[in-house]
């Protein structure tokens, strides 16, 4: 590069000239983005990852110099030396609009074939081909931006923990396989033949064994693994902003957490996140918003109807409040006049697609209407209008069930999807701490008690006398961190006392050889002082992606995976040769078709 660049050195960034730079000999580089030829007039914008700047020749120029400049396509990498200028016709929707350089010198640092899309941030190319060729995608300055921005946030959380006394620690890559309710990528090895390393779904067992070691305050811009199926807001892998702090309890994992969220949006984005957090039981956020990630940015809460409709005449209504479910609804304030009976229909068809039995509804106009009115009273229907404040110009979407929970989750759905089919504005940073989380959730096909959270989990001190005799009312010293409706971070304070982490292991059917096998590490290390500790961990993408308004994860992360966990552009997982799997001592099935 050395002599191929010669005596040339860069002297600014493209998008860091400005007017105070008229006058002054400039160096710079990167790559072409167009190039527009007007007969004696050639102006050449250049891009890097700062902007762009306009490059001028002219009659004025020395004629090779000239010459080149005809020669430059698209995407060529070039270097230009000149005299940056005030422009005739200035361009105000760049920072460089007032400017130009008047090239002395040019040269071709590499010649670029004709891409197989635009450059451009509206680029219409499909994604697949993009992903394919995700190099060329990443020259786009709105995603180059993207990956700028989440290395600020980066930075930003390591500049705040460090100043709080937090120790960065690297923990191990390759380890024990632990599931921790994902699968687990394994990695054959090649030493020990027939036995496998996990790659981490988080570092948990090895922060809290770091409290163990007496560091105190750990944190980790951790890379997690997990082979589950994805979505928008889901890799196989991605970065988790670990931490793991010792002699604390909620509060104060809670307050170093939004301590972190009020620095990293001032300090990359000016934003003043008021604190501290609005604080939810989840109780109170299924009740509420039949969701424990709830989007707070609009209304729209649930109202229960149940006690306003005991010993109605409506079969539905009362058969589902005799068998000790609930009626519950939504008041969509307003918009009777806005909403078809195609348009209500459709939303009948999606809480049906929720588990929902069917969807009644009733609208206040000139004259009311609904699905159920025919086997209403009068005094019902008032009953039911005081309850849920239903005035003139709104309309009631109601689901009724035997099960509390499912009346919740499926209204907490329709919420939302309601929300987006009216164009329900949503704008700002609406966090809020989800806190005293159910320690276990009832599994309807196995009609089994489950653990939500991993074993290390403490349970409430006032619910453990519930472990052996009411699951359903032991809650968790578990907390999630909620954004917009997303779910940014889950953390805990850990079991440190032998005896009930034995109980809880026996709880979740881990028998002592199990317990032993899979964390007997760990097990061993808490007979060795154990200090009380508790943490929790932040998913950066997601984080990066909510700052950023943006919709899925792919946009934010630099080399992402497709849905099918497949990455395009190196065209992987791939096939290995046979002699690789020989020598790792394994063989492989294949799938008869």
């Amino acid at each position: 590069m050395a002599e191929l660049l010669g005596k040339e050195r860069r002297t600014h960034y493209c998008g860091d000239l400005r007017e105070s730079n008229i006058g002054e000999q400039v160096c710079v580089m990167g790559w072409v983005k167009k190039v527009r030829k007007l007969g004696s007039l050639v102006f050449v914008d250049l891009r890097d990852r700062s902007g762009i700047v306009q490059l001028a020749f002219d009659e004025n120029s020395e004629e090779a110099v000239f010459n080149k400049a005809l020669e430059l396509k698209s995407e060529f990498v070039v270097s230009a030396k000149g005299t940056v200028r005030e422009r005739s016709s200035k361009n105000p929707d760049i920072p460089t609009g007032n400017i130009e350089i008047f090239a002395s010198e040019v040269r071709v640092l590499g010649e670029s074939e004709t891409p197989p899309f635009d450059i451009v941030d509206d680029c219409k190319t499909n994604e697949e081909l993009r992903l394919t060729h995700r190099y060329l995608d990443l020259r786009r300055p709105i995603l180059q931006n993207n990956i700028m921005f989440r290395a600020k946030v980066t930075k930003s959380v390591r500049d705040y923990l460090c100043d709080q006394g937090f120790i960065e620690i690297e923990t191990p890559i390759l380890i024990k396989s632990t599931p921790e309710g994902a699968r687990d990528y394994l990695v054959p090895s090649r030493v020990h033949k027939g036995s496998f390393y996990a790659l981490p779904q988080s570092p948990q067992l090895y922060k809290q064994l770091s409290m163990v070691a007496g560091f105190d305050k750990y944190f980790q811009i951790a890379r997690c693994f997990r082979d589950e199926d994805l979505r928008a807001d889901r890799q196989p892998e991605f970065t988790q902003i670990d931490m793991e702090m010792s002699f604390v309890d909620t509060d104060d994992v809670l307050a170093v957490g939004e301590g972190l969220i009020k620095h990293i949006f001032k300090d990359c984005m000016d934003v003043d996140i008021p604190t501290p957090l609005p604080r939810y039981t989840y109780r109170e956020c299924m009740e509420r918003f039949g969701s424990d990630k709830p989007d707070l940015r609009f209304g729209m809460e649930i109202i229960n109807l149940t006690d306003a409709l005991k010993g109605c005449s409506f079969p539905v209504f009362a058969s589902a409040i005799e068998a000790g479910g609930s009626v519950r609804a939504l008041n969509l304030k307003g918009y009777a006049e806005k909403l078809s009976r195609k348009d209500i229909d459709k939303l009948g068809e999606y809480a049906k697609g929720c588990g929902a039995k069917g969807l009644a509804w009733v609208k206040r106009a000139d004259t009311d209407g609904g699905s159920f009115l025919k086997h209403m009273t009068d005094d019902e229907m008032n009953a039911i209008y005081k309850a849920a404040d239903c005035e003139k110009g709104d309309i009631l979407l109601i689901l009724a069930d035997s099960d509390n929970n499912k009346v919740l989750t499926q209204l907490g759905q329709l919420r939302v999807e309601a929300a987006n089919r009216l164009g329900i504005e949503r704008s700002g940073y609406n966090f809020l701490w989800v806190v005293e989380m159910p320690f276990f959730e009832y599994d309807y096909e196995s009609g089994e008690w489950v653990a939500m959270h991993h074993p290390f989990t403490s349970p409430m001190d006032e619910c453990i006398e519930y472990l052996d005799t009411d699951k359903g009312k032991v809650r968790a010293k578990a907390y999630d961190l909620v954004l917009n409706g997303i779910e940014l971070s889950s953390g805990s304070i850990r079991i440190t006392e032998p005896a009930l982490q034995a109980k809880i292991f026996d709880l979740l059917g881990l028998s002592k050889e199990e317990a032993q096998v899979k964390f007997g590490y760990l097990l061993e290390a808490f007979r060795y002082g154990a200090p009380p500790h508790g943490g929790m961990g932040i998913g950066l993408d997601r984080l990066v992606m909510q700052m950023l308004g943006v919709s899925s994860l792919r946009d934010v992360v630099a080399y992402p995976k497709m849905q099918n966990a497949k990455e395009l552009m190196t065209d992987c997982p791939a096939e290995v040769p046979a002699s690789a799997i020989e020598e790792l001592g394994i063989s492989i099935v294949k799938e008869e078709k």
